[in-house]
């Protein structure tokens, strides 16, 4: 074996030891009783995992969801009756223990709570001498039921179909849609949220002219109407997260070092070039469909008299600009082309269509990212389009 052969070997020794490390095998094992205890603070390699409701509130245990909840619940308390305040405080608190369980960084509370019984629960929840809030063990006991029976369809999946589903996977071949070609579906979709026509100019020129505006009072009116915000938390929490002068920079700072060039159609440089993947996945997500979603989010919850919302139609973030139609960001016209897409990735392409129908009719395919949601297709909507094509791809 020559040096070089050697040094590839090592390399991957290396890896596969590291990866090994890593693993669940060799994590500090997880009990049920710390899992479900309010006060415990989940650790991995000596950090805390967070947790998060709408993606971007982040807690570091369950005891500090709890007061969360109640100032939710509380928020308008001169909009909302006893059954809406009652079911918001059921809804959070269901989903911030299924943030909790499926981690995107650890599987041990996953993997903990799915290989005990529900009498075992029960019993471990029975135990717990600190306070907690109606319908937690219900809330458990739920999480546990679903996940037992679920795929969690994403790019970092354990499971290689689980990563083979996700819109990040790429694609060697490239997919063919709507006439370009992409790396994958994560790559039209992020891309197709740019009109054209619309140049990298045009995008950092309105990052700039964003910049300039405190957002405080913009953002108020939102928070302020209950019907709106509770309609579109996530948008709302992605909006707040987003249009600080520090994220806009990154954006502007992102487009720099990916050496987009300032005449570039922002939706060409993302399709397929000759050379090798141009754009991650991954920088489809953060950089270009983060970036698109800001001022689409923008258009659609400003007044029809703001000057930002005209400046926004003026460059084409007035709705999703494909074949000849104007869509609206948020509406079910939109949401259905992740459907077409998904008939030509998984029903037109075999080997992928062999991938989604191999998969038990009774295992459910879900999606949750850290009770992340989406403002162009809600987690709900995605995962019914998901295990609707499983369905027309095991009958093809």
């Amino acid at each position: 074996m020559d040096k070089k052969a050697q040094s590839t070997v090592i390399a991957l020794l290396v890896v596969l030891f590291v990866a090994l490390l890593d693993s669940p095998l060799n994590a500090e094992p997880m009990s049920l009783q710390s899992l479900v205890t309010p006060s415990t603070v989940l650790e991995k390699n000596g950090h805390p995992i967070p947790f998060a409701l709408h993606g971007f509130i982040e807690f570091q245990n369950l005891a500090q969801l709890f007061p969360y909840i109640d100032s939710q619940t509380k928020r308008w308390s001169g909009t909302l009756n006893d059954e809406q305040r009652q079911s918001l405080a059921r809804e959070l608190l269901c989903r911030g223990i299924e943030s909790r369980v499926i981690s995107m960084t650890d599987e041990r509370p996953l993997e903990t709570l799915i290989t005990h019984t529900a009498a075992e629960l029960k019993d471990a929840i029975a135990h717990v001498k600190e306070p907690f809030p109606p319908g937690y063990l219900e809330a458990f006991l739920a999480v546990q039921e679903k996940w037992k029976h679920s795929l969690n369809c994403w790019s970092a999946s354990p499971s290689i179909p689980g990563r083979v589903l996700s819109n990040w996977y790429p694609i060697e071949e490239g997919i063919v849609l709507y006439g370009a070609t992409y790396d994958s579906t994560e790559h039209f979709w992020q891309a197709v949220k740019y009109h054209p026509d619309t140049t990298v100019a045009q995008v950092t020129d309105l990052l700039g002219l964003l910049a300039q505006r405190d957002w405080k009072p913009w953002l108020l009116r939102l928070d302020s109407d209950p019907n709106l915000y509770l309609q579109n938390a996530y948008a709302v929490e992605f909006l707040r997260h987003n249009l600080t002068p520090e994220r806009l920079k990154w954006f502007g700072d992102e487009l720099t070092q990916h050496h987009v060039e300032p005449r570039e159609r922002a939706r060409t440089a993302q399709q397929r070039s000759a050379g090798e993947f141009r754009f991650t996945a991954y920088d489809e997500k953060v950089l270009w469909g983060d970036l698109a979603d800001i001022f689409h989010l923008v258009y659609t919850f400003s007044t029809p008299q703001d000057p930002i919302h005209k400046t926004l139609a003026a460059n084409h973030f007035d709705g999703i600009y494909l074949e000849g139609r104007n869509i609206p960001f948020i509406s079910p016209e939109f949401r259905s082309v992740m459907f077409d897409i998904w008939h030509v990735k998984y029903l037109q392409m075999t080997r992928f269509r062999e991938v989604i129908a191999g998969i038990p009719i009774e295992i459910r395919l879900e999606h949750f990212l850290n009770d992340g949601d989406s403002p162009d297709i809600p987690i709900p909507i995605y995962v019914d389009y998901l295990n609707k094509v499983r369905d027309l791809a095991r009958t093809k």
